[in-house]
């Protein structure tokens, strides 16, 4: 753990937290762990040339780089729950619901399963999908819940517009 420490400290790679209030449901303890550059990643992973399966991969890496260079913070968790529900990112907010980002690098590869675990969990809880191949913001409703599908761009300006008071 202090080795995984040293690397956090000095920015090579990001250690998220589980997002959690729900305890005996959640998984509260267990980090994830990225990497500082996603030419790292395909470099640690043996990667000389990219497969579609890989794109994922980087594209979540990619998203949480950009996030954190651009909200200047290191607050952002991942959710899983102890059915195996996951959510990529996690932006906790200050007295307000949190934001749950789901990473895709094409829209049409997105199962809303996971984002309704989590809204199930957290009702008022805001609902991303951020894909590269999505050019415009748009939001569709998903039985009860409402999903915001959005680019990086938007992702970034809409988290950064809005103060999130962490």
């Amino acid at each position: 753990m202090n080795y995984l420490q040293v690397l956090e400290a000095t920015y090579l790679v990001h250690v998220l937290g589980p997002f959690s209030t729900h305890r005996p449901s959640e998984i509260v303890a267990a980090p994830k762990v990225y990497a500082f550059d996603t030419g790292f990643v395909c470099y640690h992973r043996g990667w000389a040339s990219l497969r579609r399966e890989d794109l994922g991969v980087l594209w979540e890496h990619f998203v949480l780089n950009e996030l954190h260079a651009n909200l200047q913070t290191r607050r952002i968790n991942y959710w899983r729950d102890k059915r195996g529900h996951e959510v990529d990112f996690v932006v906790p907010r200050r007295g307000r619901n949190p934001v749950a980002i789901e990473c895709k690098w094409s829209a049409a590869d997105v199962d809303l399963t996971n984002l309704k675990a989590f809204w199930e969990r957290y009702p008022g809880a805001e609902l991303v999908v951020v894909a590269r191949d999505v050019d415009r913001l748009y939001r569709r409703r998903a039985g009860a819940f409402t999903v915001t599908w959005c680019g990086l761009g938007d992702l970034v300006g809409r988290l950064r517009s809005r103060g999130r008071n962490t």
